[in-house]
């Protein structure tokens, strides 16, 4: 639709519309492009809730705010599905401030940071981020709240205030003399986090679905022994309720004056806390590439130091060799998300995923053993 929608141009618009549709023969769901409307009668109201009742899955897009403001105030935006037109941000000459497996953050000014989704990330996965972010807000996990979805080129962007923030990553770097309070309090987010019980009826998902979800995604590239070794692994951590964020390496903390804040709550579920420590240990201790600084901000060396550091204030209390213990298990799980991160592309170049198989085999198949002992020990960390 384009141009203005009234009593002069409705008749013939439908016509055209009518022509169009049957031109297509079945259809199960038909998209409005409203980006070139400029204006909106009543007659033209009129139309959009003939195409709604006709087709069930109805729905317009790139709405205007003016728009959007008819559809809103005729209550049309109660009865279909209306998605506003996004405004367009430019971060050239943005700081880049962490780069993980489903986007990029950048800086665009002293308040305010952008997440920029990979290609090909759909807008119901941006807006699940943005429910999944707010449920958790409500439970008491610590995370910033993104108040605009906006369009970077081609890619979605989420937008957050956060006044004079840091990621974790940059403050260790800048107060090398806070190294172990920073630890204890990165260590504090996680006892928070799986300190909380989610209740059934919360808009959170199951993070061993989605570890099942990935693993499926990666059989592509695995012979069959190996999907199973990963699936018996994975299988053997205990079902819990706990709150997790499932990618909380120390670049997806922020630092808002004394609070420690969450970003980045795409793989935000519930489950069992050794699949959220696992999940950190595989980006903070066992990356394999060349861009660890990059990717965590740290050095490797000083990375690694910082993550058992905070493992040591999370088990706190623990004697030496219930800790070794409990480390061995988290590395285990951490086998698993070593490769499993594969599955959130499937561009990655040929040597990338050639690579991965190799250390898997080297790690895991050739250490079966030994680690489907450790799994059968994960029974007796309770929650």
């Amino acid at each position: 639709m384009a141009g203005r929608l009234d009593t002069a141009t409705s008749q013939q618009a439908m016509q055209d519309i009518e022509e169009q549709l049957k031109a297509f023969g079945p259809i199960n769901e038909l998209v409005c492009d409203a980006s070139k409307l400029e204006y909106l009668s009543s007659s033209g109201l009129r139309i959009l809730l003939m195409l709604a009742k006709s087709y069930p899955n109805f729905r317009i897009i790139e709405v205007s705010p003016d728009i959007y403001q008819v559809l809103e105030m005729t209550g049309f935006a109660q009865i279909m599905k209306v998605e506003k037109a996004l405004r367009t941000i430019n971060i050239d000459g943005c700081d880049v401030m962490g780069i993980g497996g489903v986007g990029t953050v950048y800086r665009i000014d002293e308040d305010t940071i952008i997440k920029v989704f990979r290609e090909g990330t759909t807008l119901s996965e941006v807006q699940s981020e943005i429910n999944q972010s707010k449920a958790s807000f409500l439970l008491g996990m610590p995370t910033a709240i993104s108040f605009d979805v906006v369009r970077v080129g081609s890619q979605y962007g989420l937008v957050y205030e956060l006044l004079d923030a840091d990621t974790l990553s940059t403050c260790v770097l800048q107060h090398p003399e806070r190294f172990d309070d920073y630890a204890r309090q990165y260590a504090g987010v996680f006892r928070k986090l799986h300190a909380i019980e989610v209740p059934e009826n919360m808009n959170i998902p199951s993070a061993m679905d989605r570890v099942h979800w990935a693993i499926d995604r990666i059989s592509q590239y695995f012979d069959t022994q190996s999907i199973d070794l990963m699936l018996r692994i994975m299988d053997s951590i205990p079902p819990a309720h706990r709150l997790l964020h499932c990618d909380l390496q120390i670049k997806n903390t922020m630092m808002q004056g004394d609070e420690l804040m969450m970003i980045d709550m795409g793989e935000v579920g519930y489950g069992h806390p050794l699949l959220d420590l696992g999940h950190a240990y595989s980006a903070m201790v066992t990356f394999v590439g060349e861009d660890y600084d990059k990717v965590i901000g740290l050095p490797r060396e000083m990375g690694i130091r910082f993550y058992e550091r905070a493992l040591e204030y999370y088990f706190e209390g623990l004697d030496a060799a219930e800790f070794a213990h409990r480390k061995e298990q988290i590395a285990t799980v951490s086998t698993v998300r070593g490769v499993s991160w594969l599955s959130l592309s499937d561009s990655f170049p040929a040597f990338v995923i050639q690579n991965s198989k190799e250390r898997f085999v080297e790690r895991v198949v050739k250490q079966k053993d030994k680690l489907l002992a450790i799994c059968e020990t994960f029974k007796d960390w309770k929650v």
